[in-house]
């Protein structure tokens, strides 16, 4: 009995040293190199205060979790999102059994440690959303079980490493906004579990590596925004699995390849703003891609039809060409089988009528053929398109009527551009039904007869231009309920009778405009433009016009203004040729005034009441643009366009890097 509660004593005196031996060691070594890991960091919003030197492991700590094994290792390390600043410690490569790390969307700084790379058995890592710069370290490719390496949104410079083609088990790889330079590495073909890669918005530069023909599972390949060039290597072909093609923005030469048709399952090609030649490949429309729903090859130097068969791609949203040579005729049956949402093709050479199905699946958005040699009128199919927001079709050879069955159509219609053709006949009063427009371009066609009272309707109307057309009447006054109107271009018409009420405008010249300018002109102290020349103007030029200081360019010639030009420092160094044409007009920068004319003929009552004008080229508060660009604007409504800007909806290839 003596023996047994020995033997049981010193059992229980064994537990109670090891105890103690176990919490005088303290915490563990991961623990340790957590710690050190802390220290430099700054931890600002204080989430890892409860690593606590103190505690016998880490497995307690925020964003560190253990496995259930005895003793416990860290298998994770989350901090993402936690606003640390600082660097990241070469010491987190001692945790040697860690297979997932996050610390994306902090504000960490400093070159990504080498050391990484002895955390063998690393699945996951995601460092983006940080500021991490310097090199990739080529360490990173002793990790053969990494499956998932995200590092876009650092400042991450030099080249990809060869040592990248190590990671053989690699499935995603995101390095999209960074400085990194130099070529692909070939060895990325050896990447055979690759599904996503993206590098957009760097500087890489080099050719495409034929090798990326060795990615067979590859599916998402996004490399816009480089300074990628060459020809893009037929191998291309070869990704049968490939669903989206994202190599906008770079320095492509050469033919699209034919061989492209053979990625069957593609959904996205985008090769807009390059320098590919030649026609597009029939094969693009062939139907073994049934899947294709976004093509842009917009911004190049591609020449001849668009493919017949492209009709053909059922599943077809996005069809954008614009700004390329291309000619021939649009594809009579384009939208027939398509559910179209947007289709650009500007700035080409098109010829022929504009299809009719367009708009066949009520799911046009936008639809700009500007700047071609279309013919004919605009068809009743997108005349009716109740889904449409934008019609864009300028500088054309487009005769007919205005399409008023749009504005009792299209709900949502902001914009129609008519400009350069030889549209004819009235504006009819349903363009008051188009209350969401906000831009009304109908400059140098052939519309006659009075504006219609019902464009006071448009109250969200920003831009009319009406110029070069063979108007006539009065301004409509209803023009003044426009108060979101910035921009007024009716110059070079037959309008007469005096100036309306309150009219915000852009430029008025060349009309048969009658009655004073109302001092009531000078309040607008943001006005920068002020253009009313070739028109019946008579009286003083108001002495308020002192008050326009931010005023740049004024032009009021050939008008029947007399006396004395205000002494104001901006319109005495006007040049002279704005004050021409006024035969009672004088002072610097014209001729000097005599005493007679300092005095000044008597205001009339009647132009003591006339109607009040709010002329404006550019109401610098609203928009806080500059003439130079008031000068743009106007020339772009003359020679229009495409920009990026004039888009209806997000540019889905241009998020994808």
């Amino acid at each position: 009995m003596v023996g047994n509660f020995d033997r049981e004593w010193f059992r229980g005196v064994l537990v109670l040293l090891a105890m103690l031996i176990t919490k005088l060691e303290g915490l563990n070594s991961e623990g340790q190199c957590l710690v050190d890991l802390k220290n430099s960091l700054n931890d600002e919003s204080k989430y890892l205060q409860n690593w606590n030197s103190s505690d016998e492991t880490p497995c307690q700590w925020i964003g560190v979790n253990c496995t259930s094994d005895d003793p416990p290792v860290v298998w994770s390390l989350d901090l993402n999102s936690m606003n640390l600043s600082g660097s990241l410690s070469p010491r987190i490569g001692c945790l040697l059994h860690l297979t997932f790390l996050d610390l994306s969307h902090n504000l960490l700084a400093g070159n990504i440690p080498k050391e990484i790379g002895n955390c063998s058995i690393l699945v996951f890592l995601y460092l983006n959303n940080n500021n991490f710069n310097g090199p990739i370290p080529g360490e990173l490719g002793n990790l053969p079980y990494l499956r998932s390496l995200s590092i876009c949104n650092n400042q991450i410079s030099g080249s990809l490493p060869e040592e990248l083609g190590n990671l053989t088990s690699l499935v995603e790889f995101e390095a999209y906004r960074n400085n990194l330079s130099g070529p692909l590495p070939p060895s990325i073909g050896n990447l055979q579990e690759l599904i996503m890669f993206r590098a957009g918005k760097n500087a890489i530069s080099g050719n495409l590596p034929a090798e990326i023909s060795g990615c067979h599972r590859l599916q998402l390949l996004g490399l816009a925004r480089n300074s990628i060039g060459g020809q893009l290597p037929n191998e291309i072909g070869m990704l049968g699995s490939l669903t989206d093609l994202i190599l906008w923005g770079n320095q492509f030469s050469g033919f699209v390849p034919k061989e492209i048709g053979n990625c069957t399952n593609l959904q996205t090609l985008a090769l807009n703003a390059n320098s590919f030649v030649g026609e597009i490949p029939m094969e693009i429309g062939n139907l073994k891609l049934k899947n294709l729903t976004t093509l842009d090859l917009s911004v190049n130097d591609l020449i001849g039809p668009i493919p017949y068969d492209f009709h053909y791609l059922t599943q077809l949203r996005r069809l954008r060409l614009f700004d390329n040579g291309m000619s021939g005729s649009i594809p009579y049956l384009l939208g027939l089988f398509s559910p179209l949402q947007v289709v650009d093709l500007s700035g080409n050479h098109f010829a022929g009528r504009i299809p009719q199905n367009l708009c066949k699946h009520s799911n046009l958005i936008l639809l700009n053929l500007g700047a071609n040699a279309l013919l004919g009128d605009i068809p009743f199919g997108v005349r009716s398109c109740k889904t449409l927001v934008r019609l864009r079709v300028a500088g054309n050879k487009l005769k007919g009527t205005f399409p008023s069955e749009l504005c009792r159509q299209a709900n949502n219609l902001s914009a129609i551009e008519l400009d350069l053709n030889n549209f004819h006949g009235l504006i009819p009063s349903d363009i008051g039904s188009c209350t969401n427009l906000q831009r009304l371009h109908i400059a140098e066609n052939r519309f006659t007869s009075n504006l219609p009272k019902e464009i006071g309707n448009l109250s969200q109307l920003v831009t009319f231009d009406a110029s070069y057309n063979f108007f006539s009447g009065r301004i409509p006054p209803d023009i003044s309920n426009c108060k979101m109107l910035q921009r007024l271009d009716l110059s070079n018409n037959n309008f007469s009778d005096e100036l309306p009420d309150q009219v915000i405008a852009l430029n008025l010249s060349s009309n048969n405009l009658t009655g004073s300018i109302p001092p009531e002109l000078g309040n607008l102290n943001m006005l920068e433009c002020l253009m009313l020349d070739n028109n019946h103007l008579s009286g003083e030029i108001p002495r308020t016009f002192k008050n326009l200081i931010s005023l740049s360019d004024c032009n009021l010639a050939n008008n029947e203004l007399s006396g004395a030009i205000p002494d104001v420092e901006k319109l005495q160094n006007t040049p002279a040729s704005r004050f021409m044409g006024n035969k009672e007009l004088c002072g610097k920068p014209l001729q000097e005034c005599s005493k007679d004319d300092i005095v000044g003929p008597p205001v009339s009552p009647r132009n003591k009441l006339a109607v009040r004008i709010s002329v404006v080229c550019v109401l610098a508060a609203v928009s806080g643009i500059s003439l130079v660009l008031v000068i743009f604007l106007i020339y772009r409504c003359r020679h229009p366009r495409k920009t990026e800007e004039d888009e209806c909806e997000p540019e889905e290839t241009d998020s994808v890097l």
